[in-house]
């Protein structure tokens, strides 16, 4: 039976649970590279507004039910010049002429971007088909710019047994976030290495709310594949919740190796203690193969721990430690503000066969309005310092304003 055959009564909850949100989001970038290892520019600085339109409908009553998301998204620059470009909020001219950047470094004026999904759920599972945000393990769409990153494929999620889930599907294409369109995928750290298909399945058990294991496996055609094993554990002691996450990553090449022969063994760990406003983080990370990690370009990166604003801490025999400590102000007072610092250290790699170091500090504040006529408009703050043999010292601030307004 098509949907158009359907009876009025089966799109009740389709309508009824459908929700939509605008999100203005204005973002300034500014990234000092005067000391940087890259001396061709003296700096980054961009500044754009950005409009980010999502929906999501219920499901038809049918016995599968059936259901639509959608996006858009549209970027306008406010400022740039071609000798400070390059903040991947704005794609390049470059992109329209096919072109490298430093062939025209200009930004665009303003650009757009749309997609959407067909949904079906059965039971407890959940079939997505078009354009996704997936949020696993092995592929977080990043949103760390302008606008969102997406991909279009096909995602399954099954919770039909009590404490599992289990997951599996398939990217074709990405929109990336310094690009306009869909393009093939990319490989973080082996930028010349692409396909148009990453396959994965993976699962958690979740016995109680407390603990987790997990283990997922993917592969980028002829270019790279890995498995995650991770475990999370979480335990009251007083006034005092102790946290812990263990992960295991181990990437080698696929098919034809378009990036090369692979081997990146990634372990990571990250332990945090919460009192009241207060967590303490502590994490270390060890590359024990003979290649950086190989991931999809621009995603977030959920399975390593110390994956932070800038670096990742990921080269060949690189082992590294993180200290945090994020504060939430509102029992102090201030509801809305909550800020973080982060340190990172890396060494035990090799930069033209010498012995090197690296290290990243993240300050990050955010304090969102709890009343007035703009209630809910969020800023942040993030700033960053890292030095590095490989990089240079670099200095970055990024300034977000975000407000969201409830359509449905």
């Amino acid at each position: 039976m098509t949907l158009g055959m359907l009876p009025l009564s089966s799109y009740a909850a389709f309508l009824e649970d459908s929700k939509a949100n605008l999100t203005l989001r204005n973002f300034y970038y500014n990234h000092d590279l005067r000391d940087s290892k890259a001396p061709a520019q003296s700096k980054i600085e961009e500044w754009a507004q950005g409009f980010i339109l999502k929906g999501e409908s219920g499901y038809t009553a049918t016995p599968i039910g059936v259901g639509l998301d959608f996006y858009a998204g549209l970027g306008l620059k406010l400022d740039s010049s071609p000798d400070r470009s390059g903040s991947a909020l704005l794609p390049g001219a470059y992109n329209r002429a096919g072109g490298p950047r430093n062939a025209d470094p200009r930004s665009v004026d303003e650009y757009s971007e749309a997609t959407g999904a067909l949904k079906l759920k059965y039971s407890r599972s959940e079939l997505k088909v078009g354009g996704l945000f997936p949020k696993i393990p092995l592929v977080s769409a990043g949103d760390a710019r302008l606008l969102p990153q997406f991909f279009e494929g096909a995602m399954l999620d099954i919770r039909e047994l009590e404490h599992f889930q289990f997951s599996l599907g398939q990217m074709r294409k990405v929109n990336y976030r310094e690009f306009s369109g869909s393009r093939n995928m990319q490989t973080g750290n082996y930028l010349n290495a692409s396909s148009d298909r990453f396959n994965y399945l993976g699962g958690n058990w979740a016995p109680n709310g407390r603990s987790s294991l997990g283990v997922w496996g993917g592969q980028l055609q002829d270019v790279y594949q890995q498995v995650l094993y991770t475990g999370t554990h979480s335990l009251p002691l007083g006034g005092w919740t102790l946290s812990g996450t263990l992960n295991y990553l181990d990437s080698s090449e696929s098919g034809v190796a378009k990036a090369g022969k692979l081997d990146s063994r990634m372990s990571s760990t990250l332990l945090s203690a919460n009192y009241g406003p207060q967590t303490f983080r502590a994490g270390y990370q060890y590359n024990a193969g003979d290649s950086a990690l190989p991931f999809l370009h621009d995603t977030d990166l959920p399975g390593v721990a110390n994956a932070v604003q800038v670096l990742r801490f990921d080269r060949a025999r690189e082992r590294s430690w993180q200290a945090r400590y994020d504060l939430d102000f509102a029992p102090l007072g201030v509801p809305g503000l909550s800020a973080f610092v982060r340190y990172v250290k890396g060494d035990n790699f090799k930069v033209a066969g010498e012995d090197a170091s690296e290290w990243e500090r993240n300050l990050d504040i955010s304090y969102v309005l709890q009343s007035g006529p703009l209630q809910g408009l969020a800023v942040r703050w993030r700033n960053v310092e890292l030095n590095g043999d490989a990089t240079g010292r670099r200095d970055e601030n990024r300034l977000i304003l975000a407000y969201t307004i409830p359509l449905r």
